[in-house]
């Protein structure tokens, strides 16, 4: 399970093929492993209750074992001495036989009670100390339950949705595809065994595991894409169109690995007659976004990517460019459904030092884009720290950018049987909530560069 500075969904999908891990067995592998990484928090404060040292002086390996052993017992319908002996023997092969007594001597202790008693025991009271009762109950940590309670309500929600959120993060999230621009329809994909998404005009959705054999995936035409992500890139693509007002020949994507908002781009852009500059600093990203466009260059989409610094592109491309999007490094607080690991690797630190690069990437996009263009500024986060505040700073910086309600670009990237009923807010940016639209919770604001100061130092019209 330890495999630091990797992320879980990239892991696990991995060494099942590499395993040839299939049907019953990969459902039941991946269950154990994703619930596991969620229940982290909580199956900690259960063991250290079965546990006579500090957890921080267990082994790490012998507590991951824990962990998994602990998940079983109280989380999934394993058969306790089923549980308890798999996972001695995982502890005898990985650890030792001294880690296997051990093992065996605290399972013991955590199958004495059932999930329920043992919250009941560990959890501070809710009325007492309401963040550690969520933070034990939804296995967050404190101070995560705090900033997403603190989002909800700078977002125009109720804090009183922070249960729903945090069971939401913790929820399995469905497997949502995505359709390339011109390279398949709807009618494959059903064929294939898919159906049609919940939101997203391009989406659709697979029942169940892996779709990775599945030939339009294997071909470049599909891929897994998450809507919220898919609803994002669709908002510059398709429902700019009326705010642009610049020549719209250029768009970029500054921020373009791993790929797939730059396959929508690219893909969309061609409706435009529009070239697409796909940006990455990292050049192992870079070659993420070829594979994912690679497709759409062969059926004739302009795309070009580049490895380089996007906080540098607006010096040194100035004003070039119709649509800019930016989606923004970020601390992933709005994909724990399908990262659950972030949330034990994240600190409130890590937000502050991420905060200057969101502005400079942000004010590098704005520089970038031409006199009548739009950028889409985005994040996978709904922290206030890394969303409104970023935005409000940006603008109280600058006086050559207004912003613009983003709420009928998002709309107009969702099926027409969902745009009545999806809540997109009092604008002008949109946030998305896995509780709300059953995405991850991405934020949308979309900004328009106005023209040159005038001497009076204003923007004109």
């Amino acid at each position: 399970m330890r495999e630091e500075d990797s992320y879980a969904n990239l892991v696990l999908p991995r060494l099942l093929r590499s395993h040839r891990v299939s049907g019953r067995d990969a459902a039941f592998t991946t269950e154990l492993f994703y619930g596991s990484l969620r229940a982290q928090g909580r199956l900690d404060a259960i063991l250290a209750a079965c546990v006579d040292r500090p957890l921080k002086e267990v082994d790490p390996a012998l507590l991951d074992v824990l962990r998994l052993g602990a998940y079983q017992l109280l989380d999934m319908t394993v058969a306790p001495h089923a549980a308890t002996s798999e996972t001695v023997a995982l502890a005898r092969a990985e650890v030792g036989a001294g880690a296997a007594s051990f093992a065996n001597a605290v399972l013991r202790k955590v199958g004495q009670q059932d999930l329920e008693q043992w919250i009941t025991e560990v959890a501070p009271d809710r009325e007492k100390d309401l963040t550690g009762h969520l933070a034990v109950v939804h296995s967050h940590p404190r101070w995560v339950v705090r900033a997403l309670t603190d989002a909800l309500a700078g977002h125009g929600r109720s804090r009183e949705e922070i249960d729903e959120l945090l069971a939401a993060q913790n929820a399995a999230p469905a497997v949502s595809l995505v359709m390339r621009p011109g390279l398949t329809d709807l009618d494959e994909l059903i064929d294939h065994g898919a159906s049609q998404g919940r939101l997203s005009i391009f989406a659709a959705s697979w029942p169940s595991g892996d779709p990775g054999g599945m030939d339009p995936v294997k071909e470049g035409r599909v891929a897994v894409q998450d809507e919220g992500s898919q609803l994002a890139a669709l908002a510059l693509a398709l429902g700019a169109d009326d705010l642009v007002l610049a020549e719209d020949e250029h768009w970029l994507d500054l921020c373009a690995g791993p790929g797939g908002k730059a396959a929508l781009l690219g893909g969309l852009s061609v409706g435009h007659d529009a070239d697409l500059l796909a940006v990455e600093l990292q050049e192992h990203r870079t070659e993420l976004v070829d594979r994912a466009v690679a497709t759409l260059r062969e059926a004739g989409c302009e795309i070009t990517t580049r490895t380089a610094d996007g906080t540098t592109l607006g010096t040194e491309q100035p004003g070039r460019f119709s649509r800019v999007l930016v989606d923004v490094p970020c601390s992933g607080l709005g994909a724990l459904r399908r990262r659950p690991e972030a949330r034990w690797r994240r600190t409130p630190a890590d937000v502050g030092q991420l905060g200057g690069v969101q502005r400079a990437l942000l004010a590098s996009a704005l520089d970038a884009a031409a006199p009548g263009g739009v950028v889409a500024y985005v994040t996978c986060s709904p922290h206030l720290a890394e969303t409104r505040l970023i935005v409000a700073d940006v603008l109280k910086r600058r006086d050559d950018v207004e912003q613009l309600d983003a709420r009928e670009a998002v709309r107009a990237g969702v099926l027409p049987a969902a745009q009545q009923d999806i809540e997109l807010g009092e604008g002008p940016a949109v946030q998305l909530w896995p509780h709300v639209h059953g995405t991850d919770a991405m934020y949308i604001s979309l900004l328009r560069k106005q023209h040159a100061p005038t001497e009076e130092g204003l923007p004109t019209a």
